[in-house]
């Protein structure tokens, strides 16, 4: 599941300078939807490339069957000022809301609802049979009619729910291990407003199982293409990327964050190893080093197995002398790989990481592995040799 930050910027923020300072902030922190009134969309998209939701008005809906009347927003949003929230009070029989009819006739494709009661939460669930987008907003939220929610509504419908801090909107998205799609951030403070989006990408983030190999054979091998894969992120100490000559056994070699008498550090820089070799990228699957290209993304790892995601700035490809490194994981599988013979490259040992230059037979080294073959990077059920 794909989750995202909406963040609220209509006139109860405040005037267009309020608002603006708001929506600026979230442009900065990377924010994927602004929820505003349906006079400052155009000022919204003069301020930066992002999703615009508005509050339905007198001069803003979504297309109709007869392709009419189409609105500048990428979604709009009933409830405000009427049922939703409840300046109109809901009707006995919810056939006769206002809302649910501007949902089922197009002229909205969302709606927005604060429930104060058991009779909001049952409004929710209607608006949610009908609308792309329901948000549900409470005062002095309870998890309980969100658990309800999420239990009840189903896939056709994005549930956000609305909150006030980073710790909120991460309680949101964990709520029965389902969570919410997204959440409806209400907040001026630009602290704030970047933590929700850190929060966000954060969930649903791959954890790996990694292990300890055992060194078995390193030797040198002469000259090949070596690939230095430049990020557009500064990694940590302990963060590297996974590689390997075997899908199903990747090494865990570290980004050039030490100093070095030769040469100043590469943060940014992973020395992954041979043209040939596999990187794992987001979402479990692997690409060939030689096919990393600016602008693709690749998975960052830490030895804890904490993963994330980066984009590739550049990867350069030069010719340099090899070493091979063999190892056996504590099942019995070798795997191996080549990487670069210079003391700038380093792996991860149970004492810390170590340079492949100092690598000897009997040393272990951190690695990734998984029984599975790969197709086109992908993981597939079949006998894959690799040898």
């Amino acid at each position: 599941m794909t989750r995202s930050v909406w963040l609220k910027a209509d006139d109860a923020v405040g005037d267009w300078e309020a608002r603006k300072r708001r929506i600026t902030a979230g442009l900065e922190a990377g924010v994927d939807w602004v929820l505003v009134d349906e006079h400052d969309v155009e000022r919204v998209r003069e301020l930066g490339d992002i999703n615009v939701a508005a509050f339905a008005g007198d001069d803003v809906h979504v297309m109709d069957a007869e392709g009419t009347a189409e609105s500048t927003a990428d979604a709009v949003i009933v409830g405000k000022d009427g049922e939703g929230d409840g300046t109109v009070g809901l009707p006995s029989d919810f056939s006769g809301s206002a809302d649910l009819s501007a949902l089922r006739s197009g002229g909205a494709n969302g709606g927005y609802v604060r429930i104060f009661d058991e009779d909001y939460e049952a409004f929710a669930e209607a608006v949610a049979e009908a609308a792309d987008y329901t948000m549900v907003v409470a005062d002095d939220w309870q998890i309980i009619p969100l658990e309800n929610l999420i239990a009840r509504v189903g896939e056709e419908t994005e549930l956000i729910a609305g909150v006030q801090t980073a710790e909120d909107a991460r309680t949101a998205y964990e709520t029965l291990e389902i969570g919410a799609d997204a959440v409806l951030l209400d907040t001026d403070n630009p602290d704030e407003i970047r933590e929700t989006v850190e929060v966000r990408d954060a969930v649903g983030r791959e954890t790996l199982d990694l292990e300890y190999a055992e060194i078995t054979a390193i030797e040198q091998t002469g000259s090949a293409d070596r690939v230095c894969v430049d990020t557009g992120s500064i990694m940590d100490h302990d963060e590297g990327m996974l590689v390997g000559s075997m899908a199903r056994g990747l090494f865990f070699v570290h980004a050039e964050t030490a100093e070095s008498p030769y040469v100043a550090s590469r943060p940014f820089r992973v020395n992954a190893g041979a043209v040939h070799a596999y990187a794992r990228t987001p979402g479990g699957e692997t690409t060939y080093l030689s096919e990393l290209a600016s602008g693709d993304e690749v998975q960052v790892v830490d030895r804890d197995g904490n993963t994330r995601e980066a984009i590739v700035g550049r990867a350069k490809i030069e010719k340099r002398p090899m070493f091979r490194i063999q190892a056996e994981t504590a099942g019995g599988d070798r795997i191996e790989t080549l990487l670069q013979n210079a003391e700038t490259i380093k792996v991860a040992t149970p004492d810390g990481r170590i340079a492949v230059t100092d690598l000897e037979v009997g040393d272990e080294v951190l690695v990734y592995h998984e029984d599975t073959a790969r197709h086109f990077g992908e993981a597939v059920e079949e006998s894959i040799i690799e040898k």
